[in-house]
């Protein structure tokens, strides 16, 4: 719906569109020519009156002396499908308008304002034309505001820092915002709703941070390259979309997908896509078993693929992850990362012997490209690189990104800047015309683009359990939910069940890396611990891991609270099954469980939960294991110990 609530005539005009559901209203302001939005719900304001515009290098800021040629509205309602993911089925549904606006006086550029209101959140994003004198910028700034209550609460992580987004997530009010911090930014409002600010189709721009300016509005900072400008691009150009989630409920949140539905759907057939789960020759480096360089202990040799590949075989498992089988890992290999080869084997291993060996055994090699940011020794070898896994049948790539800073062009800079973007783009389409798939780790951060991509199954862009050992709370996993994983999945490395190792002591129960599997979603999925654990002490645990799919029908998000709790449940897209997660941080508590949301039918249920004396740092073993018949009519009754969690599957019978 679509709403004149006034008109003043020249640079002065009001206009309201409405969401579908007509809960949701944003308000579009032109006054003294200078433009504004803000946002209702239930006619209350969930982000106030916000400015818009941008800073041009060399040209008159593109901000202010504007009129309103014209609006264009419409209506659209649709149901697309995806490859792969947490839904297959997701819903576009919006009331969009678009404004086109004109300078009154000279140079008269021009420009267009699309928004789209959905039941669940607001989009927009800027459109610039070409047009005579005005074909070519750089940017000197964004000027978004997301004009949020200063007292509202905000569950941030820095931005600029050495480690990228692997940051433990701190809660504080907005007003406390005074240095930058990443995307999605979750907010609950004074008004008790839930926001996360995020952007989605984020292609040849710099990705958007937020801090609090001199007037205590949030407001975009667009991640400079090392000239100081935000982005150079050519007309005509779009920005990616500045998104607004909005729900009544931290868990509520959880259930929204616009960033896909913001972006394209695919241009080509990658019908060849498939999720996967596996292992991999990397946690044994960890805690110091092997190492990533050649030597005594070197980890990726081809007897060790080998034994790995077999243990693969006997797990039931479909893929095998390989680190350090290269040249460039010795020495300092995060200084020296300029001297890796892609195409070169360390002597003593044989990336074709051994992925003759995994094709002959059925098994996926995933192959390992670390990068460490230095993309000018990367980008030079990228087509032979692709082009060697391609002869040899991978069909899989983890990328790394670990250094602090990029080397593009014999410069530092972010890798969440304009070239770090266009950089991992460039990746995700050449792997695509290979038919390779990938999981990219010190990644730019999601937007959505898995929909137009199909082959980009994962990404990192958090703290994951490599950071176990003391760097991560319990804690960490219930703040995920409700701000990273709003980005799309990740890739956690869970399964870890040789929690008490004293290298890399785990601060988790045994259920709780169950619950992972189901909690934390990934295209592709890594069993995460050494083969012999799984074959020798856990295999009863390592089966429920293998039987969790990588591709489902639906998410359904059950209960939690942000940095507390969290409870989903998962459809498998090829059965009937249905598979429960659910994890706590420091504190036990106990769950009366609704299984409303399956069908009238009766489950067979297998369930690993916490024992009643569990507890993440002296009794992380203690694992109840039970069978049990449910139907949609009963509830379940589980405890969650301190740092635990508990993991169901449900068979229809």
């Amino acid at each position: 719906m679509f709403k004149w609530a006034n008109w003043f005539g020249g640079n002065e005009a009001e206009k309201e569109i409405f969401s579908p559901n007509k809960k949701i209203k944003c308000r579009f302001i032109l006054r003294s020519g200078k433009i504004f939005y803000m946002i209702k719900k239930n006619d209350e304001i969930v982000v106030n009156e916000s400015g818009l515009g941008f800073l041009i290098c060399g040209e008159n800021p593109l901000k202010d002396n504007f009129y309103l040629i014209r609006t264009q509205t419409k209506t659209h309602k649709e149901t697309f499908e995806m490859l792969w993911g947490e839904d297959r089925f997701i819903k576009n549904n919006y009331e969009e308008a678009v404004f086109y606006l004109s300078e009154k006086k000279e140079p008269r550029r021009i420009f267009t304002l699309r928004f789209r209101i959905f039941d669940d959140g607001v989009a927009f994003r800027y459109e610039i034309p070409a047009q005579p004198k005005f074909r070519q910028i750089s940017i000197k700034d964004e000027l978004t505001e997301f004009n949020i209550n200063n007292d509202s609460l905000a569950w941030k992580i820095p931005a600029y820092q050495p480690d990228r987004y692997e940051y433990n997530y701190e809660k504080c009010q907005v007003k406390d915002l005074r240095s930058f911090v990443h995307t999605p930014l979750t907010l609950k409002t004074e008004n008790g709703y839930y926001l996360a600010i995020h952007e989605a189709a984020l292609y040849n721009y710099g990705s958007m941070t937020l801090k609090l300016n001199e007037d205590g509005k949030l407001k975009s900072d667009i991640t400079p390259l090392s000239d100081g400008t935000r982005a150079h691009v050519e007309l005509p150009f779009e920005t990616p979309w500045r998104l607004i989630m909005i729900g009544d409920s931290a868990i509520e949140l959880t259930k929204n997908r616009l960033i896909y539905a913001l972006n394209d759907p695919p241009k080509e057939n990658f019908s060849w896509v498939k999720t996967i789960k596996f292992i991999g020759i990397w946690w044994a480096m960890y805690v110091g078993e092997w190492t990533w360089a050649p030597g005594e202990r070197h980890g990726a040799t081809t007897e060790h693929a080998k034994e790995y590949i077999d243990s693969a075989v006997r797990l039931g498992i479909s893929g095998l992850l390989i680190e350090g089988w290269n040249e460039g890992w010795e020495g300092d290999w995060l200084e020296n990362g300029i001297n890796n080869s892609f195409t070169i084997s360390t002597p003593d291993f044989d990336l074709e012997e051994v992925t003759r060996y995994a094709r002959r055994n059925k098994i996926e090699i995933i192959g390992h490209h670390e990068t460490v940011g230095f993309i000018d020794n990367y980008e030079r070898q990228l087509e032979s690189a692709y082009d060697y896994y391609a002869r040899n049948g991978i069909h899989y790539i983890k990328t790394g990104y670990a250094g602090s800073m990029m080397l593009i062009n014999g410069r530092r800079e972010y890798h969440h800047s304009q070239l770090g973007v266009n950089h991992y783009q460039k990746t995700v389409e050449l792997a695509s015309k290979k038919h390779i798939c990938l999981d990219i780790h010190e990644p730019i951060k999601g937007t959505g683009i898995e929909r137009t991509w199909p082959n980009l199954l994962s990404r990192e862009g958090a703290r994951g359990q490599e950071y176990e050992g003391g760097a991560l709370s319990p804690s960490h996993a219930c703040f995920l939910p409700y701000t990273r994983l709003l980005s799309g999945g990740m890739d956690y490395t869970s399964g870890i069940f040789d929690l008490a190792n004293n290298v890399k002591r785990i601060a988790t129960t045994l259920a709780r890396q169950l619950a992972y599997f189901i909690t934390i979603y990934s295209g592709m999925s890594m069993a995460s611990d050494r083969p012999f654990i799984y074959e020798e002490q856990f295999r009863t645990e390592f089966n429920f891991i293998k039987s969790v799919p990588t591709n489902f029908e639906k998410t359904v998000p059950l209960a939690g609270e942000i940095g507390e709790y969290y409870i989903v449940a998962r459809k498998d897209r090829d059965s009937e099954d249905w598979y429960l997660g659910g994890v706590t941080n420091e504190d036990s508590r106990r769950i009366n469980l609704s299984l409303d949301f399956l069908d009238n039918e009766e489950y067979e249920a297998e369930i690993f939960s916490d024992g009643k004396n569990s507890h993440y740092r002296d009794n992380q073993f203690e694992i109840v294991h039970e069978k049990t018949k449910l139907k949609k009519s009963d509830s379940l009754n589980l405890y969650l110990a301190p740092g635990g969690g508990f993991a169901i599957h449900l068979k229809k019978l």
